[in-house]
């Protein structure tokens, strides 16, 4: 599970690009990278918050209103175990897949740098074409990200349901989304710190 999570995590579709000779002086190709996943871990932290706050709270009527009706409603909604409570927990993944996914990138702008950089996606319209081909584009892959996020973190919640398995193994493929995300960010960012400590090195 740990090396499909990297994978899915790493995976990105590779727009090509092309840029006119006027930008260039040569007709020359590149590429726009959009991973399937490009809000990371955060909808899982955030969604994992939503639930867990509640829960907390509630933590303290535990012993004076555990036998309150407003008690076990909420109880049972905020409840990973419960199937509404990880119906809500799934779609809250979802819901904050997408959203962060256009904050992580901003079409507009993107089509908006790439027209006054001279390029463009072929058979795509430059300005308002290409901001509508990219929001569709990171669309499709982030609905392929929300359901592999929620499917890694609701499959160990319903192993546990099934088997009554400890609540820490029923948080195990959030726990996992968080640590691979959290690791692949950090040599991401080392690696980042690498490259450009050698280049200045290389122009001193």
């Amino acid at each position: 599970m740990v090396i499909l999570v990297v994978y899915v995590q790493q995976a990105e579709r590779k727009i090509p690009i092309q840029y006119s000779k006027r930008a260039s002086g040569s007709n020359q190709s590149a590429h726009l990278p959009l991973k399937i996943n490009s809000a990371g871990v955060i909808p899982v932290i955030f969604a994992s918050s939503f639930m867990m706050t509640p829960q907390t709270i509630l933590g303290f009527f535990a012993t004076s209103q555990s036998e309150a009706s407003w008690y076990q409603i909420l109880s049972t909604i905020f409840n990973y175990r419960e199937p509404i409570g990880a119906t809500i927990y799934t779609v809250l993944i979802v819901v904050f897949t997408y959203f962060y996914a256009f904050i992580q990138i901003n079409p507009e702008k993107m089509a908006e740098n790439l027209q006054k950089q001279g390029g463009y996606i072929p058979s795509v319209r430059p300005g308002k074409g290409t901001e509508d081909y990219i929001s569709g584009m990171i669309m499709r892959l982030s609905t392929v990200g929300a359901l592999f996020l929620g499917l890694i973190a609701l499959l160990p919640i319903i192993a546990s349901g099934l088997w009554d398995l400890p609540d820490s193994l029923a948080l195990g493929g959030t726990s996992l989304l968080i640590v691979v995300g959290t690791a692949l960010e950090t040599a991401r960012q080392i690696e980042g710190r690498m490259v450009k400590r050698n280049y200045q090195g290389f122009i001193q």
